[in-house]
């Protein structure tokens, strides 16, 4: 293990987050939330204390290899968490570290489960805090680390690796530094069109941020207690409902796009499926729910904006879906599971992987009809590599297995059946609201401390795809071994 190095990239991360700071900061003045500073302040000068003390000077040897690329992801975005928790916990709106923990977390992680049970209680600089996070950790923290840190290639594509959701990673430019910088530029404009659009449609710049926040990185948080259903207006659900939806595409398809390669982006197999299934997912649930609204307009408007929104695992809600037929809920539960595109802000295991296990389940069905056929996966058009499919079916077995062993634990907390199983796959799959007690009107407030401690790292591993995390607690990481190259 580089330990230098590790070092030296955190402390470049902290300073990062230190800066971020600045900006709840730039809230609580504008707001007159005087109060309110000490507890951003705090942490601000904690974190750059320590990120000049580490990441000042870069060290002799600047190698990381893929356990170092792994054990970085992890530990910068479980200390972003604990010092991101700080400002709540200082200011005593959120005495309790533990639960601001697991809120703070669940913002950087995008997923969107919650402890409060008043939300509009807080005060707005904490408010926006707690929703910048989504945006911050929607693209990845380290990826924006890339797009305005010095950092060479050779260096940052372990990181990159960890980071960005997906069973493989891609650079948009023959350089990783303006692949991040591309990726960002295109998720800063969206996200300033998204707020150009709400606040034409009557919403205040403030919540039109923290809706933006919200959207772009698919996590849910709102400042409402009613969440987007606080509005009761067709036109802001729509607009957000369509943007969840495009913050769930992978960024790669939006360059194509603008390098007007319109066949090769529209024709995405990822995409199409993606699309299919929300259209489907739609009609479905508007015809199952449409005794509720005795309205086919009003159906569609509620089916289309929760399947936008769990689908991209953001999590807002405009109705208590919890009291859907149970029909309509299976349909959500499952989409829980599916998620978003893969290079995209959105959780869960993504399409594709579930294409890919499809194709390979038919491939290996097809080598029992003609054990002597030659046959390969092929996705988006190309075969893939046997090493990718191995991949994704180990990600899938570790992924079951997390789930099933956290359910077991969680289940202690002698919930009901539903409640516990839906805190898991909502927590696993970065979605927030499940089903019962965790469901759209409910929070994760009576759980344990063991169980929020459990969940908040089953949000981790979801955001960071389970290597990371198990890499991070690992024995073997931190012994000393011969290095070899990746």
């Amino acid at each position: 293990m580089n330990y230098r190095m590790l070092g030296y990239v955190l402390g470049r991360i902290f300073m990062v987050e230190a800066a971020l700071m600045l900006l709840p900061v730039a809230v609580a003045l504008i707001y007159g939330e005087t109060g309110r500073l000490a507890a951003f302040l705090i942490p601000l000068v904690l974190l750059a204390v320590i990120g000049l003390l580490l990441g000042k000077r870069a060290p002799a040897d600047t190698a990381i290899y893929a356990r170092e690329g792994l054990v970085i992801v992890a530990l910068s975005w479980v200390l972003m968490s604990v010092f991101g928790a700080l400002p709540f916990v200082i200011s005593g709106e959120i005495p309790n570290f533990v639960d601001a923990f697991f809120e703070t977390v669940s913002g950087f992680t995008t997923t969107g489960a919650s402890i409060l049970r008043d939300v509009e209680a807080l005060s707005q600089s904490m408010l926006f805090w707690r929703s910048f996070t989504h945006w911050v950790g929607g693209m990845g923290v380290l990826v924006f680390a890339m797009a305005v840190l010095p950092m060479t290639d050779g260096r940052a594509m372990h990181l990159m690796r960890a980071e960005v959701p997906g069973p493989s990673v891609d650079k948009i430019s023959s350089k990783l530094r303006d692949t991040a910088k591309i990726l960002y530029a295109i998720y800063f404009a969206m996200t300033v069109i998204e707020v150009l659009l709400l606040c034409l449609g009557g919403l205040p710049l403030f919540d039109a941020l923290i809706t933006s926040f919200g959207t772009a990185g698919t996590g849910g948080f709102s400042n409402r207690g009613l969440s987007i259903g606080a509005y009761d207006s067709a036109y802001v659900e729509m607009v957000t409902a369509v943007f969840m939806l495009l913050f769930g595409v992978n960024f790669n398809l939006y360059y194509l796009l603008l390098m007007r390669h319109f066949k090769e982006a529209l024709g995405s197999e990822e995409l199409l499926a993606y699309l299919g299934v929300v259209g489907i997912s739609t009609l479905a649930i508007a015809g199952n729910i449409y005794h509720l609204y005795q309205s086919v307009g009003q159906s569609l408007r509620y089916a289309f904006f929760q399947v936008a929104s769990i689908i991209t695992t953001t999590g807002f809600a405009t109705t208590d879906f919890n009291l859907w037929p149970t029909f309509s809920k299976a349909i959500l539960v499952l989409l829980m599971f599916f998620g978003a595109c893969a290079g995209s802000t959105g959780g869960g295991l993504k399409i594709s992987r579930i294409i890919i296990m499809c194709k390979a389940a038919r491939q290996d069905m097809m080598r029992v009809l003609h054990p002597h056929a030659v046959t390969s996966v092929r996705f988006e058009g190309k075969p893939l590599e046997r090493k990718t499919v191995s991949g994704v079916h180990i990600y899938m077995n570790l992924y079951l297995l997390i789930c099933v062993l956290s359910m077991l634990i969680v289940a202690f907390d002698q919930f009901d059946l539903i409640t516990t199983f839906t805190a898991v796959a909502s927590c696993l799959n970065n979605i927030g609201p499940g089903l019962e007690i965790v469901g759209p009107m409910g929070n994760f407030a009576d759980f344990s401390v063991p169980a929020k401690l459990l969940l908040t790292f089953d949000m981790l591993v979801g955001r960071l795809e389970i290597f990371p995390m198990l890499v991070l607690l690992a024995p073997t990481t931190w012994l000393k071994r011969r290095r070899i190259r990746v």
